[in-house]
């Protein structure tokens, strides 16, 4: 009777809430959406209302079965998949958050991070997390709730709060309180989590100061964490995965081989590699972080995150008004033949891998009388393709081989303009799949395989090719395109 139930995904994003339902074929049923408001209180900081998170969530799980016209009874697991690093505390009692979500693109901490780098942690943090020292990562976000939240510090050294990233707080609330776990994967981006002895680190929660009995118990991406509450959802559902977002999409990608990668266009850019068994230490400045699965002995990846992606794209469309629709950008940048010499770097709250520099700030060069709004709008395009390509090149020099064929999905990737110039300008093969909802579908995998849905693997529908983009750019415009890319940079850095 199970196989004639379905999976539900609910993927949790840093602009925008998503429910996906799926049948026992892998198909999409039904699906929702519904964005929230970003908060930004300083200039580099940001924010989100947990409650717009929970009820958002809640919004679009209701909508899609509505969609689909089934009922909670249909459902046989659900599947979280979230925006990593995030950080909520809450009290233990009530459950009302102390302080606004942190985001992971905030930049409150990063005066603190770089102290801590000058006082020699970052070997130490390195080798136990696999994490650079940045502002990115949750245990920073965490201490500066405690030490700036009135009352925050003594509640929480009396056991009384709670802390999580945001699939944690999702699984508190839908559970009815009963639930307080996480998975290895978000458990890896807190910088509080040894991921060689898969255990919240001592040394790291005392260096931050963070009360080791405020964070969650740890389990494999793929685990029936326990069931969501009657009263939330309108049936006790079992919670069978959490998973941070890209990761998700990995698995979604079924990249579980060692060697298999991929790259999801969303808000940033993230750009995974399974490294199999292998916690490759990277000396390009990259992440080594770890894979979802259903073992307690998962595998590892290297990772390299950039900040803005597709939100320049919103910021075009939001900030400067530029674009009625995020979709209109493709028209506006194929009605110009180049940026004439344009170059849009978006280190609207720093620069990621392989950077990481905090200070960099956002900057336009080459701007003359001639330029206009469509040069803009595609040198915005072209930012996101740069700085994939940037990444790329690090994890080839690890690797010390080329990439020849790069697995994409997220939001921005139906862009067909920018996925030909990021095929032009990292001269590789991009391959786009029939679904491109793939977090969604990682999460929805591993729920299914967690409860049986789906007896193993080998059961799941390939994600099929959709459209391959090869490269069409000559070399000597490659590298002048890349050059000028690099100065730009260099004028944006802190």
């Amino acid at each position: 009777m199970m196989k004639d139930k379905y999976i539900v995904a609910l993927d949790q994003g840093t602009t925008s809430s998503r429910c996906i339902i799926f049948d026992r074929y892998c198909n999409i049923i039904s699906k929702s959406q519904k964005e929230f408001k970003q908060i930004y209180p300083k200039p580099g900081w940001v924010e989100h209302n947990q409650q717009d998170i929970l009820n958002t969530q809640i919004e679009v799980y209701k909508d899609a079965l509505k969609t689909a016209g089934i009922s909670p009874k249909d459902i046989a697991a659900l599947g979280i998949a979230n925006q990593r690093e995030t950080v909520i505390v809450w009290d233990k009692i009530s459950g009302r958050p102390v302080y606004n979500a942190i985001v992971w693109q905030c930049r409150r901490t990063a005066d603190y991070m770089q102290k801590l780098k000058s006082q020699g942690f970052s070997d130490m943090i390195f080798s136990k997390t696999g994490l650079v020292m940045d502002a990115y990562f949750s245990a920073s976000k965490i201490k500066w709730i405690l030490d700036n939240v009135s009352g925050a510090r003594a509640a929480a050294n009396r056991g009384e709060l709670l802390a999580g990233t945001v699939d944690t707080y999702l699984m508190w609330c839908l559970s009815g309180n009963q639930i307080f776990a996480t998975d290895y994967t978000n458990a890896s981006r807190t910088m509080l989590f040894n991921i060689h002895t898969l255990e919240w680190d001592k040394e790291l929660c005392k260096l931050f100061d963070i009360p080791q009995n405020m964070l969650p118990q740890v389990f494999p991406s793929g685990h029936i964490m326990g069931c969501a509450d009657k009263s939330v959802l309108g049936e006790s559902i079992p919670i069978a995965c959490a998973v941070g977002d890209q990761q998700g999409s990995l698995f979604g990608h079924l990249c579980i081989n060692e060697g298999d990668i991929k790259n999801t266009y969303g808000t940033g850019c993230f750009l995974l590699l399974n490294t199999g068994k292998h916690a490759v230490k990277s000396n390009q400045r990259l992440i080594t972080t770890l894979c979802a699965g259903l073992s307690q002995e998962p595998s590892y990846a290297l990772e390299g995150s950039v900040f803005v992606g597709g939100a320049v794209i919103q910021w075009l469309r939001d900030g400067l008004k530029l674009l009625r629709t995020s979709c209109e950008s493709e028209k506006y940048a194929r009605k110009v033949n180049d940026t004439e010499g344009v170059f849009l770097v978006p280190a609207f709250t720093g620069l990621g891998a392989p950077y990481w520099d905090g200070q960099a700030r956002g900057i336009i060069t080459g701007l003359t009388r001639g330029t206009k709004k469509e040069h803009i709008i595609r040198a915005a395009l072209e930012s996101i393709a740069y700085q994939s390509l940037d990444v790329l090149n690090a994890l080839e020099k690890d690797l010390g081989s080329k990439i020849n064929r790069l697995n994409v999905d997220g939001g921005a990737c139906v862009n067909d303009f920018l996925m030909q110039f990021q095929a032009d300008i990292a001269d590789l093969e991009v391959v786009r799949p029939n679904v491109l909802e793939t977090t969604a579908l990682g999460a929805a995998y591993l729920a299914g395989l967690a409860i049986g849905y789906w007896d193993s693997i080998d059961e799941l529908k390939r994600n099929n090719e959709e459209k391959i983009f090869y490269s069409e750019m000559d070399v000597k415009r490659r590298k002048t395109l890349i050059d000028n890319w690099h100065k730009a940079i260099q004028r944006a850095r802190g």
